[in-house]
């Protein structure tokens, strides 16, 4: 496994929106092994981090979860609640940046695992927080993009 790169604000990758991944084959296996090394190395620690981040314009992020890394290949929301709050988020993107963002406080998301196998979850608090933070960055939105002022 290795340490990737993480991508900075303006980098032209995190302004895009990332293509679907077709294939799940060994590269796309060894980049999400390289992504979850990564965001668990990154300073300050990481609890999500999305492919265009590292360069790679494709759906895929990992996010920790209660139960440790957790992967999403061309994830979609399929649900939000129409709860919502506003709190800081951090990006490993734009270092030293925190800002308030309002996001559903549970959504449900479907995508694939790292083994093609079709995954769905749901995901209240932080951890919904987390799913959309990421989902935007497939989006080519970023916390700057959406500050609640």
């Amino acid at each position: 496994m290795a340490i990737l790169e993480i991508k900075k604000y303006p980098e032209s990758v995190l302004g895009k929106r990332a293509e679907e991944v077709k294939e799940i084959t060994p590269e796309i296996k060894k980049l999400i092994e390289d992504m979850v090394e990564t965001m668990l190395k990154a300073e300050p620690e990481g609890v999500g981090l999305a492919a265009p981040q590292i360069g790679v314009s494709k759906k895929i992020f990992i996010a920790q979860t209660e139960k440790g890394p957790a992967v999403f290949i061309n994830p979609k929301i399929t649900k939000k609640s129409r709860e919502t709050d506003v709190l800081e988020e951090g990006c490993l993107s734009l270092p030293g940046v925190w800002l308030k963002v309002e996001r559903a406080k549970k959504v449900e998301l479907n995508g694939l695992d790292i083994t093609g196998k079709k995954i769905k979850t749901k995901a209240e608090g932080i951890f919904a927080r987390i799913f959309q933070h990421e989902m935007d960055h497939l989006d080519g939105v970023l916390i700057r993009d959406k500050e609640a002022l």
